[in-house]
């Protein structure tokens, strides 16, 4: 393939992507290889699938991935359950089985006219053997179908995107099919980025008092679950419908339950960063 024979991921407006990111999406259409992302939670891996589907005007479609998910209902599923209640109850001739064969979403980007995005999202909460099963599907983009003798091939090549939050480890033949990219968790820099894309009219101050507080909680290293993006953008719009000023964010946290969202580090928050912060500012907290 020709460097100028794909789309080129430029970013867009509502995804913060960084400059090595863009060169891996790339890499990945390129190559014609899945890209797999990988990151802690809230870091955006989601999101950067529908980015690119934006940015390029394609169409996405999303296969969530969960415990009971088998890698065959990626390609089609055959609903003997309903043959079989048409042949006792109704009138339609069950002699053609393809009225019976339902696409997966693989299937579906398999045979998409155009080029679409396809997004296999969290991989790692299926079992180990999932990744395996979808080698030689992903490498050849094309699956047989036995109970109809034919063999479905792709249409356009779909881009596609695995995401995984690291829960477990993948397949070494998996992972070498694929192009890799972790996303580390945003800095500040980038985050006020982030956070201008949700509200390009928020204040300098409220914004800045917030950034500080959000890290000065991630830094606490007890936490079992450190507040993520996602939570924090929650967080600064509870901030902003209720009115709160810049200056109460780091004396009293407010909203806390936006950020914090397990009981022990909750626990945590109140013996040891709210005492010290009713201590340095002479308050009584209010529960």
């Amino acid at each position: 393939m020709s460097n100028h024979d794909f789309d080129r991921f430029q970013g867009s407006p509502d995804y913060v992507a960084s400059e090595e990111l863009m060169r891996t999406v790339n890499v990945a259409i390129a190559l014609e290889r899945p890209l797999l992302v990988r990151g802690e939670p809230g870091t955006g891996k989601t999101m950067l699938a529908s980015s690119i589907a934006r940015a390029l005007g394609k169409q996405m479609i999303v296969w969530n991935i969960k415990s009971t998910t088998k890698a065959q209902e990626g390609l089609y599923v055959y609903d003997t359950v309903q043959r079989l209640n048409d042949s006792r109850f109704g009138d339609r001739d069950v002699s053609d089985i393809k009225h019976y064969i339902k696409l997966g979403k693989l299937g579906e980007s398999f045979t998409s006219p155009e080029q679409v995005v396809l997004l296999i999202d969290e991989i790692d909460k299926a079992d180990l053997e999932f990744p395996n099963d979808l080698l030689n599907e992903l490498d050849e983009m094309s699956f047989y179908i036995p109970e109809t003798r034919e063999t479905i091939n792709t249409v356009k090549r779909p881009i596609v995107i695995i995401t995984s939050n690291a829960e477990k480890e993948l397949p070494d033949a998996f992972l070498r099919r694929c192009v890799f990219h972790y996303i580390e968790f945003p800095t500040p820099e980038i985050m006020e980025r982030i956070i201008k894309v949700h509200f390009p009219d928020i204040q300098e101050k409220l914004l800045g008092a917030a950034l500080k507080t959000f890290y000065t909680l991630r830094d606490i290293d007890d936490f079992r679950k450190k507040p993520s993006t996602a939570e924090l953008i929650d967080w600064i719009y509870a901030l902003i419908v209720g009115g709160i000023p810049h200056e109460r964010i780091a004396k009293e946290i407010p909203f806390v339950g936006a950020l914090i969202k397990k009981e022990t580090d909750y626990a945590y928050f109140m013996e040891h960063v709210m005492n010290r912060r009713m201590n340095t500012y002479g308050m009584r907290w209010r529960d």
